[in-house]
């Protein structure tokens, strides 16, 4: 945005725009690191350095805390998930004659960009681009679209793929072929009775916290291992050691396994039962105690005189956030909050109920995982005044 108020798409800060409207690129503009830029809209800010995206990560923090009237808390420095390490992605397949497109949707649109590379993507997820187009090929049919979900395990890639169909036994084998040539770690189909395993040559898992978790499809995962890193390291932070911890909305155990790591005392609820049973799962299996409850926090929050029990809690909801656990929160005597949000406006809205009941933001650390977008995500500390 220009002083003048004018908006101009693919302008960086420090950009001259001249009367006639032609663009003069100052010392933020940066040459965007992928061929399909501006047009896919996997990223919106290529254009920018590192310098201005870091900026605009904690102005996108600033501004919603500022919107609910909440100012001065130590913001800081961004933490950015280098480029090429997106571990998770879902892309979109559609015949086109003889072709298969296979990529993202343009910016606010349903055309397809057929991407031939990716600045974000790990390059185990883009090497099975060109592979997969060549299978889609053969088994979309008369279907126009089907959708691909790839998340990097650890054995390898699971690929689920969704709104296609397999029939007979050389389509069958071929798409065993394909699992076994590429090292696949788990192959599924999704012909539109729910996701049903083809290919998995041994259980699938993701390491969290040291601990091998057993991974149920469309599972949530922290899109980048970076990213998980830098997050588990402020919850860590803010935890200090103030045990015994309740972690809300768990889900495998992003946070509750490395905090039980050491024998602390750790207390993990989740409302998805898959996901919960996992968690356990890995964590028997490991040797870790930890206790769990599956319960739906969003209709039966921990109370206030359940919350009492611990000396801190994690938080970490969906992008709706979790105003009804934090009535509770706010409610209850525990000393320390962290809150880990992937949206900025929910993040401040539920900053707003704790601070007007007696709690101070110390600090947030913002953490850019998503590289070039506009998704932010951070992690907050709370304590009681």
């Amino acid at each position: 945005m220009a002083a003048d108020g004018s908006f101009h798409a693919g302008a960086a800060p420090g950009d001259v725009i001249k009367p006639d409207g032609v663009l003069i690129v100052g010392p933020h503009h940066a040459a965007p690191a992928c061929q399909h830029s501006p047009k896919c809209g996997g990223c919106q800010l290529q254009h920018v350095d590192d310098v201005a995206y870091a900026a605009y990560v904690v102005a996108r923090i600033a501004d919603a805390l500022k919107a609910q009237n909440l100012e001065g808390p130590d913001i800081r420095a961004p933490h950015l998930s280098p480029p090429r390490t997106r571990r998770r992605a879902s892309l979109k397949a559609q015949k086109w004659g003889k072709q298969i497109l296979l990529g993202f949707n343009e910016a606010s649109s349903h055309r397809l960009v057929d991407i031939h590379d990716c600045a974000v993507l790990h390059p185990d997820l883009m090497g099975l681009v060109a592979p997969l187009r060549r299978l889609l090929g053969a088994m979309m049919g008369g279907r126009g679209q089907a959708e691909v979900q790839l998340t990097l395990l650890d054995q390898g890639v699971d690929v689920l793929l969704k709104d296609v169909t397999v029939e007979g036994m050389v389509a069958i084998e071929a798409l065993n072929d394909f699992a076994a040539q590429h090292r696949l770690g788990r192959l599924s189909l999704d012909e539109g009775y729910g996701a049903e395993p083809r290919y998995v040559p041994e259980p699938a898992t993701i390491t969290l916290g040291g601990v091998a978790v057993p991974f149920p499809q469309g599972s949530f995962l922290q899109a980048t291992a970076d990213g998980e890193t830098a997050l588990v390291g402020a919850v860590r932070e803010g935890v200090s050691e103030a045990y015994p911890v309740a972690d809300l909305f768990c889900g495998l155990g992003t946070f509750a396994l490395p905090l039980a790591a050491n024998g602390a005392q750790v207390y993990a609820v989740e409302g998805a039962r898959d996901a919960l049973l996992a968690l356990s799962g890995g964590a028997r299996q490991a040797g870790i105690a930890l206790t769990t409850e599956h319960r739906d926090l969003f209709r039966r929050p921990l109370t206030a005189a359940e919350l009492a029990h611990f000396n801190a809690v994690v938080i970490d909801p969906p992008r709706a956030g979790a105003k009804e656990q934090v009535a509770e929160l706010v409610r209850s005597s525990v000393p320390r909050i962290i809150s880990v949000s992937c949206n900025p406006a929910t993040f401040a809205r539920d900053a707003a109920m704790l601070t007007a009941g007696g709690y101070a933001l110390r600090w947030i650390q913002p953490v850019g995982q998503f590289r070039w977008s506009t998704h932010v995500e951070l992690v907050g500390l709370f304590m009681r005044s």
